[in-house]
């Protein structure tokens, strides 16, 4: 399963094709999941995207958790050891 499964499965993000052309959205709005990713990488962060979407914090946290388990998953099992 990957990262937008997981999160379409706990009701975090949804894809309609009536609602922004189908991109993912957080449930309930229309602020694209990219955004969040978008502000990932900006300047600010995370900080930056809970300070614009107050509203969001909690499913951003649980977006954060969804992406920390897949990569601890497929980490583990890999098969490849860290050195």
């Amino acid at each position: 399963m990957n990262v937008q499964e997981i999160l379409q499965h706990r009701k975090i993000i949804h894809r309609d094709p009536n609602i922004m052309s189908g991109v993912p959205v957080f449930c309930g709005t229309r602020i694209p999941l990219q955004t969040f990713f978008d502000y990932l990488e900006g300047e600010e962060g995370l900080a930056e995207f809970i300070n614009d979407f107050p509203y969001l914090q909690t499913q951003a946290i649980q977006v954060l958790d969804a992406i920390a388990k897949v990569m601890l998953f497929q980490e583990r099992n890999s098969g490849v050891s860290a050195p």
